[in-house]
């Protein structure tokens, strides 16, 4: 089941409706992949077949727990690794059949622990999303610098341009790797848990800052992540994950059903439906029924 299969059941149906003539971006279908010790042992993971659509503007939520084949998932999508079977197409072409060159121009990773390898310059450092479109031994051009400047005038970052990496503090730095990506001028951006070690209101910031850019720049935004909150207040649409498979692709209102929740995250939950229509989920405390 897709993303856009399943978007007119949302309470948000009339945008829906006019994100649905948005251009497709990202076409997941049928996609799986599994992990094995050699071509002659079984797999020790396998990531069942998963379908959904990302278009242009939208941002997708890939939630479920640790050790549910998320970030295998963006591992197909990014082309890294090929699906075992399905096809996973960025604006028509598979991505794992495109040459790392021209992935690096369309494709922006942001992995959770981003290598720093030596100390530079927030500048330089967002520089170097500009790699993909330069020749060996080539300086940056005057163009590239531009892209770079605005890249973090994007995230708000500019007056970080001359303070070294290692002197910023995590939303500060988030903001400047995100910049990097943005560097590359690339039509899908995705994340891994990008907002792993950040505070609330960093966290926050960096969705909106997200759904704005994506706005903006017609990017296609998938995120990776396990937290409930974030993806129902953020993402248009949700991929729930567990043990390997898809249990449900649709708009957070749709995915966000208390059972199915309580299931893949085993913990008690309430999910109520807020002002919006977007989901909100509590944990509810266990309280021992023994009598007093």
């Amino acid at each position: 089941m897709s993303a856009s299969e399943t978007s007119t059941q949302s309470p948000r149906s009339s945008e829906e409706a006019a994100k649905g003539a948005q251009t497709v971006r990202l076409n997941v279908e049928q996609a799986s992949f599994a992990y094995a010790a050699s071509a002659e042992s079984a797999p020790t993971f396998t990531l069942g077949a998963t379908s959904f659509q990302a278009r242009e503007r939208e941002l997708v939520a890939i939630l479920g727990p640790n050790a549910g084949g998320k970030s295998t998932l963006l591992r197909l999508i990014s082309g890294t690794i090929a699906p075992l079977s399905g096809r996973v197409e960025l604006d028509g072409q598979e991505t794992s059949r495109l040459d790392s060159r021209t992935r690096a121009q369309r494709i922006a990773m942001v992995h959770q622990e981003s290598p720093i390898l030596y100390a530079a310059r927030a500048g330089d450092f967002v520089l170097q999303g500009r790699y993909p479109y330069g020749r060996a031994l080539r300086l940056a051009s005057a163009e590239d610098v531009a892209i770079a400047r605005n890249a973090l005038a994007q995230v708000g970052a500019e007056h970080l341009a001359s303070r070294t990496i290692g002197d910023l503090s995590g939303g500060e730095k988030q903001r400047v790797i995100l910049a990097r990506a943005l560097a590359q001028q690339p039509r899908l951006v995705l994340l891994d848990e990008p907002t792993l070690h950040l505070d609330i209101g960093a966290q926050v910031e960096l969705l909106e800052r997200l759904r704005q850019l994506a706005e903006e720049n017609k990017y296609a935004v998938v995120v990776v992540t396990h937290e409930l909150a974030l993806a129902a207040e953020f993402a248009d649409h949700v991929v729930l994950l567990h043990h390997g498979t898809c249990l449900r692709v649709g708009p957070p209102a749709v995915v966000y059903q208390r059972e199915l929740l309580e299931q893949v995250f085993e913990a008690p939950l309430d999910v109520e439906l807020g002002p919006a229509g977007r989901p909100r989920v509590y944990l509810r405390a266990r309280r021992s029924e023994d009598a007093t």
